[in-house]
């Protein structure tokens, strides 16, 4: 008669999968966080100014590049250029669902002041209970 051996469970987990699962998700991080990290170039003017208290809400940012066109990092394409009437309204119904988040306005250096008015004048029709500018410390 023939025995019958046991075998025993494994008890031990093939971990090489999982690192060659880790090592692909790495490499696709890799390569797509430089994408996400686009932006209008401004330059923004220099003040020594305080900074803000920090808030658990990021800031909504609009801003305003050296041709006088507007830009704002909420929504799609936050890439493109965005009309008074657009912005307007996507401030309007942000704050509608969020009433507390801080606005912020980015001007280049190079905007005449009018244009910096006009956003002001545009976020406080959309309901803007206060607005904050964004400047660069001075190079020491």
């Amino acid at each position: 008669m023939r025995q019958r051996i046991k075998k025993r469970p494994m008890s031990e987990i093939n971990v090489v999968p999982y690192i060659d699962v880790m090592l692909v998700l790495l490499i696709i991080f890799m390569v797509t966080a430089p994408l996400l990290s686009q932006g209008v170039k401004v330059e923004l003017p220099k003040s020594a100014s305080e900074p803000l208290p920090p808030n658990e809400k990021e800031p909504v940012i609009v801003n305003i590049d050296a041709a006088g066109k507007f830009y704002i990092n909420y929504g799609e394409d936050q890439d493109k250029p965005v009309t008074a009437d657009i912005l307007l309204t996507r401030i309007a119904a942000l704050l509608k669902y969020q009433p507390e988040i801080p606005v912020l306005i980015g001007g280049d250096s190079n905007v005449p002041y009018g244009q910096v008015v006009e956003v002001m004048t545009l976020l406080q029709r959309a309901g803007v209970p206060s607005v904050g500018m964004i400047t660069e410390p001075p190079e020491s």
